[in-house]
Parts: structure tokens; sequence; C-alpha cells
């Protein structure tokens, strides 16, 4: 492996503590004399608990040391803003150690407990995994507080041993849940401060507003003055004075006091221009409207907000808002003013931000702060989790997100965030022109709907597939307590409304069960005669509003319910008695521990909000699908919620190192990769301890012959596989003999396919003949954006037919793995079905976990394909396995840094 692919030399760019923007890369040979002037502004006291002595020659040794030639087992990183150098981190593993390495900090005069260090560590630590290293030690002074605190807070495990005036750490570096913990917890504050520019500016300037009704620029003004934005408004316009009654200079550079957000809305061409000159004067963050920046202008705008530290939103956005009462900063230009209130909505696309916006406000749930993500070159749907998480009013998280940068973290993050508050999002880009053109099992069942999915699931995401179907849940999930199930009493004052309700909650999953003899009794008490109890209850058109209420309550507190849905239809009975059916809803006294959701046929709205006396509002529904998918959504996210959060399983026998060393000899004499051949693969799986059925190879007649001998199966017979390179589906190839009995047959097996094969086969592969089980499938696929996907189904030749899988992202989870097992169609065969004797689950739980493991371990796997799996009571093994390997480097999704 070389450096580069260890830590590129390309820059990085994180956050700091602040929120401000540093670069990280590796330490190059032109970099001797900035490294030297960064140790000489060194004052003698860092000096000394640096090198243990105020020596200005240490000093130039270390620069020596780190721009010196590249060399096994060093690696040094630097910290640079503005191109100055404000620290340097290093790890040595000597000539002699190979898994330890000794470690060296130094940060700049000023810039300590701003998480420079921290951040170099952080980085050095994955470098230092990806080859091989498992230890950090590093010796220094005792009264080095601050670099032993920086070790103590890593999230790592650390031992100290103090001698005399030093302290010895040593930094165990295996990266488990509270390392990752530690990680994103420091992330998170960075991420937080990093926004308040953005988000809480106390200064906003808009650049490009125009004299003349029309511009982008000008509504977005006429919105901030409008809103009443409750800090310093100014704007840039060259040939202006006063805009709006809001002051205007010609440039940015002019303005009286540095904006903390500039709002650009000027041609493409001049955003780059316009970027720099905000950087340049010091500006925090940029809101980027304008639309159509071709990749050299993209390019420009992202390079100097890093460059200058600038937090980006955009471009081709709608804007953002924020309804803080102190603040009302609304930098949008859609039609009139979001409703202040709990939900915070990040959308990429600006048609369906307006629709949202206008959908909660006309629900009264209102909107926390608003962000149109546009092209979302940097701000993105995992920033906003955070800054939601942090805010204080956010009680509702509403995404639409398009495309994924980070999927794993945003993963990580949403696991956290939806434990405090429902994150609901579309399901945007869920349909492929097919699935796609690949060779395996795996490939092809691995659909982008698959496997967003998969996210979303894991991360207890509330996905919906439409708008409408988003505000939908979001009023019952804002405005009703979670269902402790999915079991539904239906209530209507006419039996088809019923019947339609009832369909609907069995489409969406839920469940009517049947009311017990109590509840009839209570029911039929408070209920007009010719009511009929059933589940739908059909209290008839004669139904009071007394007595509906009554009828609710009761269902209520009906153990066997979890919650009521109460189907309307208006009635010249009720206009008669002035009966106000709804309003008997509102008045009913023992509806808070489970929800209600009404559905009214004639309703215009698709779903409104009911106010409620002493509920505060109902959600009703237009129509009963609607009110079902949402009822659905609640229980899924009750049924999440009460789960506990799932654990990675610790595999002790795996033999990673032998793992990765198998895959660098493949990719060493394949620099392209491809499908490795039979020996290569059983020996990648046996360092995961993944269960394999006895194998030979042969590459001739005779020495089939000889294997055959020694693997015959239970009954003496043997199946007999062809193999050359690029060989995948064998069945169809009929590249196969099953059921060979003697030398004759297993002769004669070979001649065929050595005939019809000529030029391609390069040997054959013999089993013994497995025993009766069933055929199962196991794999994964390393997904370019998502990672790697394990998928668990029904196998043998007619899997992609049948399609009969479960997918779950990796690293996967007990929860994940259990999941994955239940969730296919096929799954009662593997529990006993029938009357048959259960499979190995401990067995198939060991092979989806190794799986797991693997396929994180190792970043080249490409795919997997294990079909078919057999799986019988006593045992589970794969009986034809395949995989593909890729020249990838190995990333750390998890590692602290901006897109």
């Amino acid at each position: 492996m070389t450096d580069d692919v260890l830590h590129p030399r390309s820059p990085v760019h994180a956050l700091l503590a602040d929120g401000t923007t540093v670069c990280i890369r590796r330490v190059a040979p032109g970099d001797h004399a900035r490294l030297e002037r960064f140790y000489e502004e060194l004052s003698p006291e860092n000096l000394r608990l640096r090198f243990s002595a105020a020596s200005r020659r240490s000093a130039a040794l270390a620069a020596d040391r780190a721009c010196g030639p590249a060399r096994p087992g060093y690696r040094a990183l630097l910290a640079e803003t503005q191109g100055r150098v404000i620290g340097l981190a290093e790890y040595d593993t000597g000539e002699d150690a190979k898994d330890s390495a000794e470690i060296f900090i130094a940060v700049a005069d000023g810039l300590h407990h701003r998480g420079v260090g921290t951040l170099l560590v952080e980085h050095l630590v994955f470098a230092a995994r990806t080859e091989g290293i498992t230890t950090f030690t590093a010796d220094a002074l005792s009264e080095n507080h601050e670099v032993v605190r920086l070790f103590a807070d890593l999230g790592l495990r650390v031992t100290r041993r103090f001698d005399g005036p030093e302290v010895r750490c040593t930094v165990e570096l295996d990266e488990d849940d509270a390392y990752l913990s530690a990680v994103e917890a420091r992330g998170r504050s960075a991420d937080v401060a990093s926004l308040r520019p953005l988000l809480r500016p106390k200064i906003v300037a808009v650049v490009g507003a125009g004299r003349k009704p029309g511009s982008v620029g000008r509504a977005i003004l006429h919105h901030l003055h409008a809103a009443g934005y409750a800090g310093r408004l100014t704007a840039v316009n060259p040939a202006a004075h006063s805009i709006l009654g809001v002051p205007c200079h010609p440039s940015v550079s002019s303005l009286p006091r540095t904006p903390d957000l500039a709002v650009l809305a000027v041609p493409a061409a001049v955003i780059p221009k316009t970027a720099e000159e905000c950087g340049r004067a010091g500006v925090r963050a940029l809101l980027v409207v304008t639309a159509g920046l071709d990749s050299h202008q993209a390019q420009a705008l992202l390079s100097t907000c890093r460059t200058h530290g600038m937090r980006l939103v955009g471009p081709n956005c709608l804007g953002i808002s924020n309804t803080e009462p102190e603040l009302r900063l609304d930098a949008t230009f859609a039609a009139g003013h979001p409703r202040p209130g709990t939900a915070g909505v990040a959308v990429q696309s600006g048609g369906v931000g307006i629709a949202l916006l206008d959908g909660l406000s006309r629900l009264g749930i209102g909107v926390s702060s608003f962000v149109s993500l546009g092209d979302k070159y940097d701000v993105s749907g995992n920033d906003m989790l955070q800054w939601w998480e942090s805010d204080g009013r956010t009680d509702l998280a509403l995404l639409h997100l398009e495309s994924f940068g980070n999927p794993r973290a945003f993963s990580r993050t949403a696991r956290r965030v939806t434990r405090r508050m429902p994150v609901l999002t579309v399901d945007a880009g869920r349909t492929d022109a097919g699935r796609r053109a690949a060779a395996s099992h795996t490939a092809a069942a691995a659909t982008r709907t698959m496997t967003r999915q998969a996210l979303f699931t894991q991360a207890g995401v509330t996905a919906t597939r439409s708008v409408g179907e988003l505000l939908e849940a979001a009023a019952l999930l804002h405005s009703q307590p979670l269902p402790e199930g999915s079991r539904v009493a239906i209530v209507t004052n006419a039996g088809g409304a019923g019947v339609l309700a009832a369909d609907a909650c069995a489409e969406a999953g839920l469940v009517l069960p049947p009311l017990s003899p109590t509840t009839v009794d209570d029911l039929l008490a408070v209920l007009p005669a010719g009511a009929a109890i059933g589940n739908p209850v059909d209290a008839t058109a004669a139904v009071t509003e007394e007595q509906l209420g009554a009828c609710v309550d009761r269902l209520m507190r009906c153990t066997g319910t979890d919650a009521v849905l109460v189907a309307l239809v208006p009635t010249a009975l009720a206009e008669a008695t002035g009966d106000d059916l709804v309003r008997a809803l509102t008045r009913s006294p023992g509806r808070r521990a489970r929800p209600v959701a009404v559905v009214r046929l004639e309703q215009a709205l698709p779903v409104e909000l009911l106010p409620a006396a002493d509920r505060g509002t109902i959600p009703s529904y237009a129509e009963p699908h609607a009110a079902a998918r949402a009822l659905a959504h609640a229980a899924a996210r009750a049924a999440w919620l009460g789960r506990p959060a799932g654990t990675v399983t610790e595999l002790t026998d795996v033999d990673a190192r032998r793992a990765h060393a198998v895959v660098d000899d493949h990719l060493r004499a394949h620099p392209d990769g491809g499908w490795l051949e039979p020996r290569t693969c059983a020996d990648l799986l046996s360092c995961y301890g993944i269960p394999q059925i006895g194998w030979a190879w042969a590459e001739t007649e005779d020495a089939a012959v000889l294997a055959a001998d020694r693997l015959r199966g239970f009954d003496g017979r043997v199946v007999m596989k062809a193999y050359w390179p690029g060989l995948v589906h064998k069945t169809q190839q009929h590249a196969v003999h099953l059921d060979l009995r003697g030398d004759t047959q297993v002769r004669a097996a070979f001649r065929d396919l050595e005939t019809r094969f000529a030029g391609l086969m390069t040997g054959v592969v013999l089993q013994p003949l497995a025993a009766r089980g069933t055929e199962l499938f196991a794999g994964v696929v390393q997904d370019d954006v998502f990672g790697p996907l394990v998928l668990f189904g029904l196998g043998g030749t007619a899997t992609e037919v049948l399609a009969d899988h479960a997918a779950r992202l990796a690293p996967l989870t007990d929860h994940d793995v259990h999941d994955l097992i239940t969730s296919p169609r096929c799954a009662s065969l593997l529990f006993g079905a029938s009357g048959s004797a259960p499979v190995a689950l401990e067995g198939l739980e060991q092979l989806l976990l190794r799986l797991s493991r693997m396929a994180t371990d190792l970043p080249q796997l490409a795919e997997a394909d294990f079909n078919p799996v057999l799986a019988t009571p006593g045992r589970v093994t794969v009986l034809d396995a395949r995989v593909r390997l890729l020249p990838r480097r190995p990333h750390d999704p998890y590692l602290r840094r901006l897109r």
C-alpha cells in the first residue's frame, strides 16, 4: 500500500471546536521552511513541554524529520489555516516495532483548547490503523496536563505510567462505540458552532439585491425586512444607496461592519469572485441562491469557502429561515413567511420546500428553522439534524434528500436524534430504470430502493413515499402520543366508512383485534339500539355526540387497543339534533395515553389538525388510507424506540491481518481486481471462520478421481463444478455435474466439461453431495456511497426470480441480524414450519455477522455471493461462494471532515 493510499496528500478540511475550518494534510518536503517558522514561533514554555527542553535545535531536527523522505512506519500530518501551520502531529514505529508507534504533537501558541491536537490525532489514528498499528505511545512531562487530557478524552483506552517527572501514555487504537461516540460528540459541538453564523447571524448582507422588483436578491431582501429581522441588515449594490429602506454599499469590502452571513444572488459568472471578496472580508457563512454554476465555478466557490472557513448553503436553493422570536430570519424568496413553530425542515428541492412550509403552516405545526440545501456543496441534512438536536426548539425533523454524501455518518446521527424527536423523510429517488446490470445475485438484488430502506429502517427514520404522506404522518406524530403497538379499534357512524377504514388498516399492516366481552358489554350500554359491536364498531347514524364520546372513551381504556380510528360521515340526524360528532372526541377525558385519529370523508383538505380542549389538536384525514398510514408510521416508531440499541458482536477468532494479506496479494497480481479463483476465495473465507463444505481442486482427470475418492459424500456421491476466470453463473452455463458415483462417472464428467469448455476451463472444484436442507442466499455488495449492504433470503437457482430478500447496512448489530433472518417470506421455513425441525439459527446468525465483519474490514471487497447456503437443524454451510475485489483505498466514514 502506498503512502498516498494511507492518507492522501490532497487536503482534508475539518472543523475545530469553535466552528472554524482547518486544513489537514500530509507534510511535504516543501513545508520545511513553514515548519521551521512554526517551531520558531512557539514560546519557550511550549517548546519545553514538546521536547522536554526549550531547544531550538530539537525543533529544527523535528522539521527535518517531518519533511524527510517517506519511510514505512512514519506519518506526519499538519493543520493549517490561511496558509499558516497551526499544528503538527507525527507517529513513528521506529525500526523494530510493527504494531506500536510513538506519537508527537505540537500546537501553535494561542490555539490550545480549540481541538487542533485532538483533530490531528484522530486523523493519525485512522492512518495508523490502516497500516496495521494497534497502539500509540507518548512520553510527556507530567506537568503537560493538556497532552495528558487530550489522550484521556479521545475515547480510546489509555493507560498512564508515571516515572519521575515524566508520564508514558499508551493508547489502544481499537475502534469501538465509545470512541465513535466521543468523535461524534466533538464533531457535533464543532458543527453546531460552525452553523451559528449561518442560522443565527447578527449581521446579514444581501449581495445582488436589485433596485427594481423581479430580482431574487430583492425578493430575499424584502423578505428579511418584512419579517422584521432583528439583526443588522445591509445590501450590496454599486448602483444604489438604499433599497427598500435598507442601506446599500458598493461592495462587500466597503461594508461598515463584516456580516456573519452573506446572501449571494448574483450571476453565476461572478459567484467565485464575490465569494472570494466575502472570504477576505471575514464573512463566516454564505447562502448562494444562484443556479447554473459550471464545474469550474463550483470548484472555485467551494475552494474559497474552505480556504476562508465559510459554511455554505446552496447553490441553486430557495434560502434559509429561522423563526426564533428574537431573530426572525427569513432569507428566502418563497411566497410567504413560514409560521413559527417546532418543525425543522431541510430539503434539496425548492418546490418541495415551499410545499412543506405551506403545509406545516396550515396545520399549525409551524417551522423552527428551514434550509433549502439546493446542490448541497457543503451544509447537509446531517448538519441540520445536529442543529435541531441542540437548538432547544425543534421537536420534529422533516427531510427531503435526493442524495447522501456520507450515509453511514447520517445513519449514526439519525439513530441518536430520532430517539429525541421523530425524523421523517420523503424517500426520493426510489426507482431504478431496471435492476443494475451486474454479474452476481447479490448485486442484482441490491437495488437503490433496498439500500435506502435499509438505511432508514436501521436509523429509525420514518420514510414516506410523498410530500402528502410526510405531512399526514407529521400531523399525527406532532399531536398524538405514540401507540404501544399496532392494534387499532375503529368506530364509525356509517358501516361503509368502517369497511373502508378496516381495509386501509389491514393494508397498512395494522391489526384489528376482536373486542373483549367486557368491552362489548360496555359499548352496548352506551351506544344506541341497533349498534353493531365488532371491530369496526358501527355506532349507526343515530349516535349522538355524548354517546360517541363515551364509546371512544371506553375504547381508549380497553387493554387490547393501542389506537382508535374514528371514521365519520355527515348525517341529517346529527344536523337535526345539533350534535357535533367531532366535538365529542375533543371532550372525551380518557384519551391521553393512546393516539386517536379521525377520518372525515367530506373533508376538503387531505389532513387537518382539529382543536381539542383536552389534547391540543387531533389529526383529521380525508381518506382512511392516509389515517392508517400515519398510524402505521407511529406504531413503527414506537416499536423502534422500544427496542434497545443493538450491539455489534465481537468476533475473536477472525484473522483480519491474514485477510488483508490475501487481498493485497491478489490485487498485486491483478491490479484491476476481479473475481477470486476458488482457492483464494476459500482462503479468504477461512480468515473469518465462514463455514464451507469440504472441497478439492483438480486440473486433470486423474486428479479429479483422487479428489473424489477423498470427498465422497454421506452416500458416496460428489459434485463437480467447472471453473475459469470470469465464470459466475455456473448453472446457466451448464457447468455443473451433480450426483456423481464412482470413478467412471467422475471421469466422464471431467471429460464432458473439458470438451465443452476447451480453452476456457482451468480446473474443476469437487465437493461431496450435501445432505438435504433449506437453500438460502447470503451476500454483500459494497455500495460506493452507502458502504457494504448485506443481503439474506431464499437461495438456489431461483433466488432472483423469487426476490425474497432482506437487506441491512454493515456493520450489523444483533438486532440487524435478527431482522435479516425474520424479514424474508421464507422465514417460517427456518423456524420449523409444518412441524419440521428449525434450522441452526445460531449458525445463520454467525454467518451473517462474519460476512458483515469481512465487508467492513475489507473496502476492496466489491461483492461476495454465497448461494446456496445450506441450513439444516445441525449446521449452516456455504456450498458455493464467489468474491470480487476492486482496488479501493480504506475510507473511514466517521472521520471528521467536511464534504
